[in-house]
């Protein structure tokens, strides 16, 4: 990829251009944002608003999705309680409920356009006759 060592040194930049202080506490941040998009299909929930013309429902996900109700009912809670994801309910029979992406979760998104550009030109599978230390090198 081109951009890659560019990219690399961006977020280099970026990172030592921090007080420490400051450094800290976004390094903690980072590290739970990683957290909590490491969990089960929390990612792919994101996956669906970011390339969602709108707001879904739970029943959209759902058969979207190959997840068990009580997991996506779980990272949708999670989602919502960090800000990702707001969750607006109807007055209605059936009661109809809808999730919309935040701001903070639409800052996220461009995250997903470099995933799908990478996985069109790299997989996880190593090239033919390449040991390891070779792969790990790409």
């Amino acid at each position: 990829m081109d951009d890659q060592p560019r990219g690399r040194e961006e977020a280099l930049a970026r990172r030592e251009a921090l007080p420490p202080a400051e450094r800290e506490a976004v390094e903690r941040r980072v590290s739970e944002l990683l957290d909590l998009l490491g969990k089960a299909h929390a990612m792919a929930v994101l996956r669906e608003f970011a390339f969602a013309a709108g707001a879904l429902r739970f029943s959209e996900l759902e058969d979207s999705l190959d997840i068990s109700p009580n997991t996506l009912s779980a990272r949708l809670a999670e989602l919502v309680e960090t800000g990702l994801l707001r969750r607006e309910s109807f007055d209605e029979i059936p009661p109809r409920v809808e999730y919309h992406p935040t701001a903070k979760a639409e800052a996220l998104f461009p995250a997903f356009g470099h995933f799908h550009r990478w996985a069109a030109e790299h997989d996880l599978q190593p090239a033919e006759g390449a040991d390891a230390s070779e792969s790990e090198a790409d």
